[in-house]
């Protein structure tokens, strides 16, 4: 989480297939696989050293912002994520841009310079007028909302302390619509205050203490978000099964949205005798398997309790092929056997995760959706942490650092 209020610009120095290389203010103390906002772009350092960084750019970032188009001597915005104790002047500022867009047009004012710019019609929906938003990083107020476009003033100091003097029509720039705003207009109005209130120890985390807070997280019995912006372009939330209860179902089936499964290391379904799903499966090569009941349960097997249970055997390790029926209605899935070293999936994320918290290797996750049925994306998805308190994960930062 960041908050827009830029101290600090920075230099491209070199830009590579998978990485932009910044030269940087020596004095900033930079962490190995911590975050950083590069023109409102959020990025996981792969590398830092006194005076430069080299951050991990994916083809999905370069495809949704700007830095398609970045290269050596460029300069950009800089800023480093909030910690404890740190003031919140400006906005917060996720690093998720909501979309690139125009310039239109620039006038010259007595109070500094007025910007006219042309979003994508579903950021201009969530834009108002004297809220907040991030220009390349830059939080600025939004002056006026028309029809196609919107506008902003840059004060004589923010013109001085970044490089937005140097806009022309015809330019693209990111745009992140304000996280408070939406979380309002959107009824979540109570849970502003605990949103601020955890920074930063729930919403995005990255790097080694990130996956370390992630951990404690599930082994504590909690729920963790693991956001996969490349094979799925999903986020889910994730719980260790040898922990899981009723009301943990019940949080998955109505709030969560998504389609609830049961991700186990393959020697657990081989030990058990569930035997894979016929077809080819899905396009991301996810290993179904036959959905089971808990065989002693007195219900159906489709309330939280019943399916919870289910799911609490699976993890067992005295479970045996006779605690289940086939078919039922939990949906267990095989990992790869490498997880993560062979697969950056949701499946794999999940089963490492309760490895490295010294439990059963059975989990469950569930995509998390938009009330109006869409998949959440990365914006949707650190919102949805703040509201519930989760800490939200890459599983790109998780193949790093389990």
């Amino acid at each position: 989480m960041f908050t827009g209020r830029i101290e600090h610009s920075a230099t491209v120095s070199e830009v590579g297939e998978d990485f932009v290389r910044v030269r940087i203010d020596p004095g900033i103390r930079l962490a190995v696989g911590g975050a950083v906002c590069l023109d409102g772009v959020r990025l996981t350092m792969q590398s830092a050293q006194r005076g430069e960084l080299v951050a991990t750019v994916t083809d999905e970032t370069r495809r949704r912002t700007t830095l398609d188009r970045i290269t050596a001597g460029s300069s950009v915005h800089f800023e480093l994520p909030l910690a404890t104790g740190d003031r919140i002047d400006g906005h917060l500022v996720q690093g998720h841009v909501d979309g690139v867009g125009k310039v239109l047009r620039i006038d010259d004012e007595p109070a500094g310079r007025r910007v006219w710019i042309k979003p994508g019609e579903r950021l201009l929906a969530r834009l108002v007028a004297k809220s907040s938003v991030a220009l390349n990083g830059v939080s600025l107020t939004v002056a006026e909302v028309l029809k196609d476009r919107f506008s902003l003033v840059l004060v004589p100091h923010t013109l001085q302390r970044t490089n937005l003097a140097t806009l022309a029509a015809g330019d693209r720039v990111n745009l992140e619509s304000d996280l408070l705003t939406r979380m309002a207009r959107d009824g979540q109005g109570p849970a502003l205050l605990k949103a601020i209130a955890k920074l930063p120890w729930a919403g995005h985390l990255s790097g080694p203490a990130g996956v370390q807070k992630v951990v404690a997280q599930l082994a504590d019995g909690g729920g963790v978000v693991v956001w996969d912006p490349t094979l799925e372009g999903e986020g889910d939330v994730v719980f260790a099964a040898e922990r899981f209860r009723p009301q943990s179902m019940t949080f998955l089936l109505t709030q969560v949205f998504g389609h609830t499964t049961v991700p186990c290391a393959p020697e657990v379904l081989d030990r058990l005798e569930i035997p894979r799903m016929p077809g080819a499966g899905d396009r991301q090569g996810t290993l179904m398997h036959v959905p089971v009941d808990l065989a002693s349960s007195p219900g159906t097997g489709v309330s939280a309790a019943d399916r919870a249970a289910t799911i609490r055997r699976l993890a067992a390790s005295d479970a045996v092929p006779g605690d289940f029926l086939r078919p039922g209605h939990v949906f267990p899935l095989a990992a790869r056997p490498g997880l993560l070293s062979e697969r950056k999936g949701h499946t794999e994320a999940t089963v490492a995760l309760c490895t490295a918290a010294g439990l059963a290797p059975v989990g469950v996750c569930c995509e998390v959706m938009r009330p109006d049925g869409a998949m959440a994306d990365a914006v949707d998805l650190e919102q949805f942490a703040l509201r519930w308190e989760l800490p939200m994960i890459d599983v790109d930062d998780l193949a790093r650092w389990l």
